[in-house]
């Protein structure tokens, strides 16, 4: 994957298709199959489940619908209240909305960029419904701690996964410990399937709530409506990508911890950079290789900027969902969140493609070391 920059520029991310990608959508295209019916949903969803740890998994267009859903199934809407992290993609935010609930902010932890649930409980209301946690670039929030908050106030917990396909807590695949769990097949997702979602759950009524919404809710009679639904399928032609990721899905998510083993004692020789961090009980996919600019380095733009001139490849961390003009007067912020202000402004992360080799591990470091100066 080139660019403007030359043949050599490392892109942030490019997807391991080098399975059985074509011959599933060929086979696709041969049968006719290449709506939202077909076999390879249906294999997709009970494959991705069964590895995630869930019992139903339901496949959605993407992640936005995914969440969208959940919420819905929850019952979740006006009047409600749902806590999301600060540090976090506007689809957090933005579901909540659509769903017709307040999105409320709080900051992360220091070290692993997740839901801070000791912020999580000072925000907890008369209103609150639910919890919004995210997996955050590749590691997991502490859903343990979250749910315990969610058992003793009487509340939902919704996982965005969406970053984290295969993580692991106290050496569990963390594909059900929520009430919902969500995920994203986008392009530069673990898994993918160039667009794509889903959402698992272990509750059988709200998978079937769920799978009813993202069809036109459509009941008996087919074309007679008691409630609104949606068009969110999943199409066989992208389901029967994700089949042949899911063929490999050990192998992928090895290949991203080790990419990790070889960035990070690397980026460790840089005096100053915040890098990663695995806590004991977890276990991270390194989604991204992030790292946070100390004060002593220049401005991140600037560094950005330097890499790219160098051929590399970068992306900026999430803007805080507090200093979100579109979120302005929608959402509600109990506390400051120097965490998430911080991060957002001097974090960045590197070419993360899963099958970058040694050399290019070794430039992507000398390049931001020298970037730095």
């Amino acid at each position: 994957m080139g660019d403007e920059a030359g043949s050599d520029f490392l892109p942030v991310y490019a997807p391991m298709l080098d399975g059985r990608e074509e011959d599933y959508v060929v086979d696709c295209v041969r049968t006719g199959w290449i709506s939202s019916q077909g076999a390879y949903v249906r294999r997709f969803e009970e494959g991705f489940a069964a590895w995630c740890g869930a019992r139903h998994g339901v496949a959605v267009v993407n992640c936005t619908a995914a969440l969208h859903l959940a919420l819905l199934a929850l019952g979740i809407g006006p009047g409600d209240e749902v806590i999301i992290p600060d540090f976090t993609l506007i689809a957090s935010a933005n579901t909540t909305l659509l769903a017709g609930a307040t999105p409320v902010a709080v900051d992360v932890e220091e070290d692993t960029w997740c839901l801070d649930p000791k912020k999580v409980a000072a925000a907890i209301g008369p209103r609150t419904r639910a919890i919004m946690a995210v997996h955050m670039y590749g590691h997991p929030a502490d859903l343990r701690a979250l749910r315990a908050l969610c058992a003793e106030h009487d509340l939902r917990l919704i996982v965005d996964a969406a970053q984290a396909h295969g993580v692991e807590i106290d050496g569990e695949r963390a594909g059900a410990l929520g009430d919902v769990t969500c995920y994203s097949f986008y392009a530069n997702k673990v898994l993918t399937t160039g667009e794509g979602g889903m959402v698992l759950t272990d509750d059988d009524a709200l998978a079937e709530r769920v799978r009813l919404l993202r069809n036109q809710a459509f009941r008996e009679p087919r074309f007679f409506h008691t409630e609104r639904g949606f068009n969110y399928r999943l199409t066989n032609l992208q389901a029967a990508v994700g089949v042949a990721q899911l063929e490999r899905a050990d192998a992928i998510v090895a290949a991203k911890r080790d990419l990790a083993a070889r960035y990070l004692p690397r980026l460790a020789r840089i005096e100053g950079l915040q890098l990663p961090v695995e806590r004991p009980w977890a276990k991270s996919v390194y989604w991204m290789i992030g790292v946070v600019l100390g004060p002593e380095h220049p401005p991140r733009d600037e560094v950005r900027a330097r890499l790219q001139a160098r051929g590399i490849g970068t992306r900026a961390f999430f803007h805080p969902m507090s200093a979100q003009p579109a979120l302005e007067g929608s959402l509600r912020v109990p506390a400051q969140a120097p965490v998430s202000t911080r991060i957002g402004a001097r974090g960045l992360y590197l070419p993360s493609s899963p099958g970058l080799g040694e050399g290019e591990v070794e430039r992507v470091v000398a390049a931001l070391e020298e970037a730095l100066r």
